[in-house]
């Protein structure tokens, strides 16, 4: 019997078993770094079939080894953390944490990872070695890989995957490309000071509103002036904040955004671009400014032959399995790993194909389960597909 058929087994007699470990992990969702719950949960099923996880340190988190010692070992990789927000979904499972809610798929994830493991655990002998990683605060910028992989997750591994699920990719389909597949994301939050003054004598002071409007406007246009149009490079502010009355000039005022970029190389110069800009808008107008710029992520970079690999390992599920994407413009700390090792990661579809398309990072998301069983089939396919290469 082929691991294939092994994890059509466990699915026929295990499939609602699935679904509710995914809907006890949405009821009980952990933020970013905080996830003990969820990692004592996940710990306990490996347990159950035999292996023998290990918690990473900070108690959130964990990796898990097993398969033959002396093959490559490949790694399968599954974020646990939820948003901190309000879920509005009305689900019978819903999260019973105040102002916590899985709205990224993170659930699906974890549990998806459990059921691959599980599977793979029954088959009497595997041709590569595995390595599950079950990671803290993805959500949490630049992501919990960083502490990861600093902590030896990838110590020994020659290649790594992961599956996201995807609310505009209808469930049954899967889609992955090779290069990038997200965009690297960065946050600015720039505080800019004037001596204040009256709204008739501007010209005695800084004018810090109109300074602020300036960068509003400039720093976008800047940057796609001065970065190539085809990198996708967008720049989005999200909080202005600044004065209280109508005829007085503030004395301070904060501006908040995300840098987003399809480039790495676009990317590795942003900072200095960003801050080279900001201070070349403001010098006419004799406004004071600092600026805190956070690096997040890199774009996820789908290695050529690990991109063959999950191919292969979709097109197995269904001859109509898999999908074309194209890059997006969010970010995914998985990047960090692709740093390290080649790899890759999919879009796991989940959108049941009828009636509206949520999106991710909505209070109202929520994914057809079915998904499941299609995300357990291609990481024990990933894992099969690894064979030979």
């Amino acid at each position: 019997m082929s691991i294939a058929d092994i994890a059509e087994s466990w699915l026929a007699g295990h499939f609602d078993e699935l679904v509710g470990w995914r809907r006890h992990i949405h009821r009980y969702p952990e933020l970013s770094r905080q996830e003990f719950a969820t990692t004592q949960f996940v710990a306990d099923r490996l347990v159950e079939v035999g292996l023998n996880p290990k918690v990473l340190p900070g108690g959130t988190g964990l990796t898990c080894d097993f398969g033959p010692e002396h093959a490559p070992r490949i790694a399968l990789r599954a974020d646990m953390d939820g948003l901190p927000m309000a879920e509005r979904t009305g689900a019978p499972y819903s999260s019973t944490m105040p102002n916590v809610a899985h709205a990224c798929g993170h659930d699906a994830h974890t549990a998806m990872l459990i059921g691959a493991a599980t599977a793979l655990a029954s088959a009497p002998e595997l041709p590569v070695g595995v390595r599950l990683i079950f990671q803290a605060a993805e959500e949490l910028m630049p992501g919990g890989a960083i502490d990861a992989i600093a902590a030896g997750a990838l110590v020994g591994v020659s290649r790594i995957f992961a599956l996201h699920c995807d609310p505009r990719l209808a469930v049954g389909r899967v889609a992955i490309i090779p290069g990038p597949i997200t965009s690297a994301a960065d946050s600015i939050e720039i505080t800019l000071h004037s001596a204040g003054g009256h709204t008739s004598r501007p010209h005695l002071t800084s004018d810090l509103v109109y300074g602020m409007g300036t960068l509003i406007t400039g720093l976008p246009g800047v940057l796609s002036r001065r970065i190539d149009p085809r990198h996708s490079t967008v720049m989005v502010w999200g909080a202005a904040n600044a004065g209280v009355a109508a005829n007085a000039i503030p004395q301070t005022g904060t501006l908040a955004g995300t840098v987003r970029t399809a480039s790495r190389d676009a990317w590795v110069g942003m900072e200095d671009l960003v801050r080279e800009t900001v201070s070349g808008l403001l010098a006419p107008l004799r406004i004071e400014h600092t600026v805190q710029y956070h690096r997040g992520v890199p774009p996820v970079v789908n290695e050529e032959r690990s991109t063959q690999i999950m191919t292969h390992a979709i097109e197995a599920v269904a001859p109509d399995a898999l999908a074309d994407t194209r890059q997006s413009g969010g970010g995914e700390d998985f990047s960090w790993y692709l740093e390290e090792v080649p790899g890759a990661m999919g879009r796991l579809g989940v959108w049941s194909g009828r009636g509206e398309q949520l999106d991710l990072h909505q209070p109202t998301f929520d994914l057809d389960e079915r998904a499941l069983a299609v995300g357990v089939r291609v990481l024990v396919n990933i894992v099969e597909q690894s064979a030979g290469y």
